[in-house]
This record gives structure tokens, sequence and C-alpha cells, in this order.
């Protein structure tokens, strides 16, 4: 499971610990989600521009 499915996981987790009422579970699962979504990001982020530069580099070599 990768980093997005991690960031669900936390995010369903989030979602039913306040519907059941326990607001510091909650809040601690939907920071963990949301740290891990942007770490997705970055990481998504890093490799597009790689992919792009190395594509640009392979068809001039």
């Amino acid at each position: 499971m990768g980093l997005l499915g991690w960031s669900l996981v936390f995010l369903v987790v989030a979602l039913v610990a306040a519907l059941l009422g326990f607001g510091g579970i909650a809040r601690g699962a939907a920071s963990i989600a949301k740290v891990l979504f942007f770490i997705f990001v970055v990481v998504f982020l890093v490799l597009l521009i790689m992919s792009l530069l190395g594509g640009a580099a392979a068809a001039v070599g």
C-alpha cells in the first residue's frame, strides 16, 4: 500500500472516530493523513519533473 493508500486509510479512521465522538483520535488520524498526502504530492511532483527532464535529455542524446 502506497502513501496515498495510507492517507486514505487515516482519513477514513479520522471520519469514523469523529462520528463516534473520539475527537483526539480523529484529530490525530486526520493530521497523519494530511502529512502523508502532502508527502505523496511532493514525491509525485519530483518524479514528474525528473521524468520530464529525463525524457528531454534522452531525446537530445
